[in-house]
């Protein structure tokens, strides 16, 4: 973080600091991948490096952002903004391909609207800052593109507003958002933007899961969820790691409904599977096939996502490529690790389908 601000003080104008944190982000991600490649660092750890180094990327841009749009329409009003990470980004799990899942977040306080030579209204104020962020964030530019960014986990999805008054945000998740959201909402994590707002936005999502958590209608969203995404979507190929029943997709609903059913505030993937057990949820043994099942799902998945962005081909990624997968997944040969998969897939959709009945039951009793 120091390198990338002290990169930014020297960069000159706008541009310039686009540039320089693009560049800084792509060196990064080579030192990660490097190591990653040589299995110098344990996937697990090359996931939160990956999160931490958009993490830094966005908190050390937000501030920029906001100094040039000022200069047209004025500082932020009110408290400002917070960026909310959703999804891997929340979760501090990304891969050398992911893109970020991000809400924007405001307090106008009592302001109507900005105070500088171009004033705007607070709504439209905001909503054109948060464009000029996924501009920052999305743009090609001499040094390429940092991130793809996603928005959709906003309130009202794409046919809400992109940024968020805390007080609609608030009402929006106690009184329309669906299961989906909330469980979403168990790994969302503030990356940028003024503490005491960071620490308000967190304590409404505490007391949305707490407050939504409860009864068994989790579970039966959760199991009609997971029936319309499997129908959408099959598994991209024979080496597919996470779409599909008994992948790490299916594994993250059911760990993310641990965490809302229990209103717990762990955010990572692993700590959401220890919620289970401890909650009374799953028992010791069954969380710990899924925790395994997990980190096994993941090194094939951030393996192959390092090799190629597309459906993994064993014969495309070439015999080093082969060695590298094989090495990070702890198998022989291409059949054992294709036996092992099929093997680790089925047993999980089997203890997630369990689960899931076993809810449906004591709903009914």
């Amino acid at each position: 973080a120091e390198t990338l601000e002290a990169e930014l003080e020297q960069a000159g104008d706008y541009e310039k600091k686009l540039d320089a944190t693009r560049r800084w982000a792509k060196e990064w991600k080579f030192r990660i991948g490097v190591h990653h490649l040589r299995s110098l660092v344990d996937a697990s750890e090359v996931a939160r490096q990956y999160a931490d180094l958009a993490g830094v990327a966005v908190a050390a841009l937000w501030p920029q952002v906001q100094a040039e749009f000022a200069q047209r329409h004025g500082p932020p009003p009110g408290r400002g903004a917070v960026v909310l990470g959703m999804g891997s980004l929340g979760a501090e799990r990304l891969n050398a391909s992911s893109d970020l899942d991000l809400i924007v977040i405001y307090d106008p306080l009592d302001a109507d609207s900005s105070e500088g030579p171009k004033p705007l209204s607070t709504r439209p104020y905001y909503a054109r800052l948060t464009q000029a962020l996924i501009t920052a964030l999305t743009a090609q530019m001499p040094e390429g593109r940092l991130y793809e960014v996603d928005m959709r986990l906003r309130p009202s999805g794409r046919q809400g507003p992109v940024a968020t008054a805390l007080s609609s945000f608030r009402s929006y998740q106690m009184d329309e958002a669906w299961t989906w959201e909330h469980l979403a909402l168990t790994r969302a994590r503030v990356v940028a933007g003024p503490a005491d707002l960071a620490a308000d936005v967190d304590a409404v999502r505490l007391e949305t899961l707490r407050a939504k958590g409860g009864g068994a209608a989790v579970m039966q969203d959760l199991a009609d969820m997971r029936a319309r995404i499997f129908a959408a979507k099959a598994p991209d190929g024979a080496w597919e790691a996470k779409i599909g029943p008994g992948r790490l997709q299916d594994i993250e609903l059911l760990a993310q409904s641990f965490a809302l059913r229990a209103g717990d505030p762990a955010r990572r993937v692993e700590a959401q599977l220890r919620v289970g057990p401890r909650a009374g949820l799953i028992s010791r043994e069954d969380g710990e096939v899924l925790a395994s099942a997990y980190r096994f799902l993941w090194r094939l998945q951030a393996a192959g996502r390092l090799l190629t962005d597309r459906p993994l081909d064993m014969g495309a990624i070439g015999e080093g490529g082969r060695a590298f997968l094989l090495r990070e997944a702890g198998e022989p040969d291409l059949d054992a690790l294709a036996a092992r998969l099929a093997r680790t897939t089925s047993e999980v959709a089997g203890l997630v389908e369990r689960v899931l009945g076993a809810a449906a039951r004591t709903s009914r009793d």
